[in-house]
């Protein structure tokens, strides 16, 4: 087809009457070559093509902005006047396009070299990183109904917690990516694929729902097509991993997904008791204290395995329960029965975390700010952290931070209050991170790297992890790690409690989102834990925080043993790249997915 005479607007022919704030200022009624091959525009468009579509551009910008929409695009883009762009905000970099029957609605974010192919859809909050190619026919859909059973879902509210894709994506023809997805930097998306949760990076992917095929780092990429000079290819479809070969530890994970599941309601209710004159409530297992955290444990349990609520307790007397306890002044949580909580409060410090995530998962929130970290000012914070016993006890010290960052994220995300010491925070442990071990603190004669491993998996989970931000020497960090997973004090035969195992898998899960560094030998430590952990679940009990046989409350099958183990579970599976075996993933304390500030 001669694009010299396929385009009315090129030729000078006035755009058909009647289409009011939609004339075609660009290729006209006849489509051009352009508008379904986009990426041809920019090595071989004329200078009267490159001034048509810079026309189209500017009155497609005029006429967001007279509907309150905002557009930013680079000198070098292309957008298609078939395309249904009807934004709020969309900001596009350089050689990035829009081609033909694309339907791009409300806040749309797309990097350089970013391609929205013909018939696609990306609708709601959604950022693309560099070079993310966007197949046909694909939706990227950064919003969501409601889903209560009070009215009809077309009555339901829009929620959105959008989506977020890495640089160097490859998403294939007729793909579905839900809200509330995060999609890491380098993965490839199999044609057809419904990707329901976060994609580590390096990963391939395929099937309903989206199953990690392995890292695109392994083995040769055998997934590109062979296409013409200049053509976009597709991924191929690929097959979906099936369920594991029987005896096979993909099909181990789901069966003991299925058993734990299949009794969750015999779990909790083994540790549920009732409260005179309050009601029922939780213990962490039959005869302990009271406690908050066994409430909020019971929340993630219910949540991992049952999808709702814990049986037994209305959701609303619980939210009700859980926001009471928040103290107005400070923000803080206090245990039951406790005085006015301070900073200075272990258990008030780790409350705001698992008060904040139960709340969350059941639907709400704190009704106030917490204003004891809100009103640190910088100059305060750097005494604090300077004052913490790094040196001997590193896991009080990140303990507190864990916190500190929590605290600082729960103000922003719900309240809009930025702490003026959050760049303090985020400076003060850069700038003391040590270069050699990648750790805070320092290994001390008795365990060694223990206090130091714990401190970093705290400090770390509530700050850089929360934040999506990433650690500083991670290589340095997985060396580190890995020599103290082979001590054998803590792991060796018969120890290794779910603090012992959680301090090593989160580092190592989180590294390996920067750095490929060793992550193999990570990957046997992380097999052989996981397939020690599936031999220790007890029927109607759970897990106990030690699994090995023993005396004393830390053996004993409890709510906080089993809900830490479920959360390593799955991140031991995902680490390994089996994480589609469990149908949970945690969403809580122990949540594998960045805040979404959406600020």
């Amino acid at each position: 087809m001669s694009h010299e005479t396929d385009s009315a607007a090129a030729s000078g022919t006035p755009a058909p009457a009647g289409r009011g704030a939609f004339p075609e200022a660009s290729f006209g009624a006849v489509p051009h070559r352009f508008d379904y091959c986009p990426w041809l525009f920019f090595g071989s468009a004329t200078a009267e093509e490159r001034a048509a579509q810079a026309a189209w551009q500017r009155r497609l910008t005029e006429r967001l902005a007279h509907q309150g929409g905002t557009v930013e695009l680079a000198a070098e883009t292309y957008v298609s006047p078939l395309a249904g762009v009807f934004t709020d905000r969309l900001r596009m970099g350089e050689r990035s396009y829009i081609a033909a029957h694309a339907y791009v609605t409300d806040e749309v974010t797309m990097d350089r070299d970013c391609t929205v192919n013909p018939f696609a859809v990306v609708r709601g909050r959604v950022t693309l990183g560099k070079a993310v190619r966007i197949g046909a026919h694909s939706s990227l859909l950064g919003f969501n109904h409601s889903a209560a059973p009070d009215r009809p879902v077309h009555k339901q509210p829009i929620v959105s917690q959008g989506i977020e894709i890495g640089e160097d994506v490859w998403i294939g023809s007729h793909v579905v990516i839900l809200d509330g997805v995060t999609i890491g930097a380098h993965c490839v998306v199999g044609a057809g694929a419904v990707v329901t949760k976060d994609l580590p990076a390096w990963s391939v992917v395929a099937g309903n729902p989206a199953r990690r095929l392995r890292d695109r780092r392994d083995t040769p990429s055998r997934d590109r097509v062979a296409t013409a000079p200049g053509r976009e290819a597709e991924p191929a479809a690929g097959r979906a991993a099936a369920t594991g070969r029987p005896g096979s530890l993909e099909a181990r994970l789901e069966r003991f997904a299925a058993r734990a599941a299949e009794q969750a309601g015999e779990v909790l209710g083994r540790c549920r008791t009732e409260v005179p004159g309050q009601g029922p409530a939780y213990l962490d297992r039959p005869g302990a204290a009271r406690t908050v955290r066994a409430d909020c444990d019971a929340v993630e349990i219910a949540a991992l395995l049952l999808g709702g609520p814990p049986p037994g307790i209305p959701a609303a007397d619980l939210v009700a329960r859980l926001r009471g306890l928040q103290d107005e002044k400070s923000g803080l949580i206090p245990e039951y029965g406790a005085g006015r909580p301070t900073l200075e409060d272990g258990e008030a410090m780790y409350h705001i975390l698992c008060v904040h995530y139960a709340l969350k998962l059941l639907g709400s929130g704190f009704p106030h700010p917490v204003r004891a970290v809100h009103e640190l000012t910088p100059q305060e914070l750097t005494r604090l952290l300077e004052g913490l016993p790094w040196e001997r006890e590193a896991w009080r010290s990140g303990h507190w931070v864990d916190g500190i960052g929590t605290g600082v994220l729960v103000n922003l995300q719900d309240f809009g209050l930025r702490a003026a010491s959050a760049d303090t925070l985020f400076g003060w442990l850069l700038t003391h991170a040590d270069p050699w071990h990648g750790l805070w603190g320092k290994p001390q004669p008795a365990d060694r790297w223990l206090q130091p491993v714990n401190g970093f998996y705290r400090l770390t989970r509530g700050t850089f992890a929360q934040f999506g931000l990433p650690v500083p020497y991670p290589e340095r960090v997985v060396d580190t790690v890995l020599t103290h997973s082979r001590d054998a004090a803590f792991f060796g035969a018969g120890r290794g409690n779910a603090c012992n195992v959680l301090d090593v898998i989160h580092p190592l899960w989180l590294c390996a989102k920067q750095t490929g560094h060793r992550v193999a030998e990570g990957r046997d430590w992380a097999r052989g834990q996981l397939e020690r952990l599936l031999a220790h679940w007890r029927d109607g009990e759970g897990f106990a925080f030690a699994l090995t046989p023993g005396v004393g409350h830390r053996h004993e099958a409890g709510l906080q043993g089993t809900e830490m183990w479920l959360a390593i579970g799955w991140l031991l599976a995902d680490h390994l790249g089996i994480a589609d075996a469990l149908p949970y993933r945690p969403a809580g304390i122990h949540r594998p997915a960045p805040a979404r500030l959406g600020l």
